[in-house]
């Protein structure tokens, strides 16, 4: 006989199977096939539970065999297996009823806890985004939203939090590692921040833009902070630097002084501001709040000028070169400064020279990185266009460097300078492309490359020109052949910087008109980018190879003279070789223009061009144009000199030849 303890935890053991049954049986309610393996799991752990019992019971007692087995079968043929599985899923399908009320809950709580943080308060977007947890314990946009609002309040371990259950319910969750990245850098997590950002480039190469920038915030906030703490212990240790820096802004801040008084003081902590120790302490001792003494400010803010005010001016704008070069934090925090994110249009349309000389300087030394260059963009630029109503580009290129071409002819780099590294944003870049004054001003400024003064000028410019190239529009077209002939002229310029500019506009330009393609091919620019091609580093190389293929396209008369000046098409053969994949689709595409020419395929007999061209054809460029270059090339030369084909057939390359077929015929 069994004992009733021992039936007491056979019955429980077997309760405890059915649960391990029932969660199994979860699934009944999902697709075909998890439903199907529900139930052969389900039929496997009810043998096992069968077979365990036997087990346990043939160690337990010597009760005859024959009656526990017939009592067991008994109790098998009892339970009804079918009505089991069934109840199981009915469970499965109540529950899944349930689960779609409760997320239909947790959805509307989600939008009231988003409406909650849109109109800012964050404590109530908390409160519902937690009762919508707390109908679905599993929803990740609740926890990434909570995390959000928490961020706001400064509840960084809370939003920490919430960012690893909303990677629990899916790893793969981007906002997650986001916000995560920035409650770590907010407590000064520098490393754990960098591993989010890392997480969520793996997760999403797409997002490379963004790692970028959150990376580069990361570094930028660990420096000041390491900045900070190494200027603290220059102030504790006594070093004389340091409290001097402290004694001349104190000194700078006393009130009740004339203008000469700040002015020095101005001038000698400009001259202390020789590191970034010097930089940090400026900012930490509340340099950049100066312009709320009010005779300096209204210095600064003086629409007519004395001598003694322009002065004091120049020297604030000297000040916060020293302060800002080559510290973005201190750059953000200038530009912050609603005074002067007001002033410096203002002193760009000054009259006079100095006050416009440092203006420029202070703004092309902030142009130096993205985020402030954004801020000047944005800020500084467009205020000057609506304030003064007249075009961005004229203010800035034509009146601007016209004044600094009569005081100082080499200063018009810098002004030139400043507007190219703008160009960097979008908006501005078009805005200026379809200047006809900006283009003007261009020209003109290249008009005399020769002198060694003008030099650094013309090269800012071209660089500007450059970037202007990026658009593309009417005004363009209108100015390509005077641009394309300017740039013409400046190959042969002996500054190699200036020359591999020059053909970089010049690649850039050419598309846009057949008519400066033609002028620059009657000015004999194949020749001079064949030189180039024997010469010119792999930048050059480039712009070179693509001006002859755009030349080549569409003129006979280019195809011809490359025939002419290429013995043998060595320059061209070489090109094949290149590891860049522009350069050798280019050089494919020049071969395959010239194979028109009558004779040309015959002079590359004896060569290794089917082999080079095979090896190209054939390969796996990211460009699929040195593929089709290199098979529209392989086709003409068999076609135009059917002696290769012996060569073709050799290297085995029919194959690819055949493939190329139809290059040939749409060419």
């Amino acid at each position: 006989m069994l004992r009733d303890e021992d039936t007491e935890a056979d019955f429980q053991r077997f309760l405890r199977r059915v649960d391990e049954v029932a969660n199994l049986l979860q699934g009944l309610n999902s697709d075909s096939a998890v439903k199907e393996e529900a139930i052969a799991e389900t039929e496997k752990r009810l043998r096992e539970e069968g077979a365990s019992r036997e087990e346990e019971e043939e160690s337990r007692t010597t009760v005859n065999r024959t009656v526990i087995n017939t009592s067991d079968m008994a109790r098998a043929e009892a339970v009804d297996a079918g009505a089991f599985l069934a109840a199981l899923e009915k469970d499965a399908k109540e529950r899944a009823q349930r689960r779609k009320k409760n997320e239909q809950l947790a959805n509307a709580l989600k939008e009231k806890g988003n409406e909650a943080f849109r109109e800012g308060d964050f404590a109530l977007a908390i409160r519902r985004y937690t009762e919508g947890l707390e109908r679905l314990k599993d929803k990740q946009e609740l926890y990434t939203n909570r995390a959000q609002a928490y961020l706001k309040l400064h509840e960084y371990e809370k939003a920490i939090s919430d960012c690893e259950w909303a990677l629990k319910c899916n790893k793969n969750c981007l906002k997650a590692y986001f916000l995560m990245g920035k409650a770590h850098l907010a407590l000064q997590h520098f490393s754990e921040s960098r591993q989010c950002y890392e997480k969520m480039l793996q997760t999403d190469p797409q997002k490379e833009n963004l790692f970028k920038a959150c990376v580069n915030e990361a570094n930028l906030e660990e420096k000041r902070v390491r900045d900070e703490e190494r200027a603290a212990r220059e102030v504790q240790a006594g070093n004389a630097a340091a409290l001097s820096i402290q004694e001349l802004l104190q000194r700078i801040n006393t009130p009740g002084q004339d203008i000469l008084y700040y002015t020095a003081g101005i001038r000698l902590l400009a001259e202390a501001l020789n590191n970034c120790t010097g930089q940090t302490l400026f900012r930490t001792n509340n340099g950049f709040s100066i312009l709320r003494n009010e005779p300096v400010r209204g210095a600064f803010c003086a629409e007519r000028k004395s001598p003694a005010e322009v002065e004091l001016c120049v020297s604030l704008l000297l000040l916060w070169q020293a302060a800002c070069a080559g510290n973005e934090e201190n750059q953000r925090l200038l530009l912050a400064q609603p005074e002067v994110s007001a002033q410096l249009p203002e002193l760009l349309s000054s009259g006079t020279h100095e006050i416009q000389r440092e203006t420029l300087a202070l703004i092309c030394l902030c142009s130096e990185n993205e985020s402030s260059r954004r801020l000047l963009a944005r800020q500084e630029l467009s205020r000057f266009q609506t304030e003064h109503q007249v075009p961005l580009s004229r203010a800035l290129l034509t009146e601007l460097m016209g004044r600094f071409r009569r005081v100082n002819p080499a200063g018009t780099a810098l002004p030139v300078g400043m507007v190219g590294s703008l160009c960097a944003d979008a908006e501005v870049r078009a805005q200026l492309a379809r200047s006809r004054e900006c283009w003007q001003a261009c020209l003109d400024e290249c008009s005399d490359g020769s002198s060694p003064e003008n030099s650094q000028c013309v090269l800012a410019v071209l660089g500007l020109m450059m970037n202007l190239l990026l658009e593309s529009n009417d005004t363009i077209q209108d100015f390509a052949v005077p641009i394309s002939g300017r740039c013409l002229a400046l190959l042969s310029h002996q500054d190699g910087r200036i020359v591999t500019r020059a053909t970089g506009v010049l690649s850039r330009a050419l598309p846009a008109s057949p008519s400066a393609v033609q002028e620059v091919v009657k000015g004999g620019v194949v020749k001079k980018m064949l030189k180039l091609l024997k010469v010119a580093g792999q930048l050059t190389s480039s712009y070179a190879i693509k001006i002859l293929s755009i030349c080549t396209k569409s003129s006979r008369q280019a195809q011809e003279e490359l025939v002419k000046w290429d013995k043998r098409f060595q320059v061209l053969l070489k090109l094949l070789e290149s590891e860049n994949e522009l350069i050798v689709g280019n050089a494919a595409f020049c071969l395959s223009q010239c194979l028109l020419i009558p004779g040309a395929a015959t002079s590359l007999l004896d060569s290794n061009v089917v082999l080079l061209l095979l090896r190209q054809a054939g390969g796996d460029a990211q460009r699929t144009s040195v593929q089709e270059n290199s098979a529209i090339a392989l086709g003409r030369l068999c076609k135009a000199e059917p002696r290769h084909i012996p060569q073709l057939r050799k290297l085995n390359g029919f194959s690819i030849l055949n493939s190329s077929m139809k290059y040939v015929h749409s060419s």
